[in-house]
């Protein structure tokens, strides 16, 4: 964990703590109403100071997922030429994209875009 994050972590419990007592405060018969309104907008302003540490401290610290898939195969493989089924022309396989979990490539002799599919071997 960085250094930051802990020093941020400490301000915000010490903010958010001391917002609390302030806000507490406001309901003491022992302050006037204006000590009253103070102590209320100063809890209010360290409560916000302190959620909003919270908040960048959790989007900095974000990491991205990332997902692995291992796929194991029963035997050797080999690859089968992708053919444009409008014209029959060859497609070199840099131009397949995946889009929304499907393969799709374009055709560069007609132009057409299909999708990508493994024929049954029986």
């Amino acid at each position: 964990m960085k250094i930051i994050t802990i020093l941020g972590a400490i301000a915000a419990a010490v903010l958010l703590f001391f917002g609390f007592i302030f806000l507490l405060s406001t309901g003491s018969n022992l302050l006037s109403s204006e000590q009253q309104t103070l102590r209320l907008v100063e809890g209010s302003v360290l409560l916000l100071v302190g959620f909003i540490i919270i908040y960048v401290a959790y989007v900095f610290n974000r990491k991205p997922t990332t997902i692995i898939h291992q796929v194991e195969l029963s035997g050797q493989m080999k690859a089968v030429p992708v053919t444009c089924p409008n014209c029959g022309g060859s497609v070199d396989a840099s131009q397949i994209k995946i889009a929304s979990g499907v393969p799709y490539a374009a055709c560069p002799y007609c132009g057409k875009t299909f999708e990508v599919a493994e024929e049954p071997k029986w």
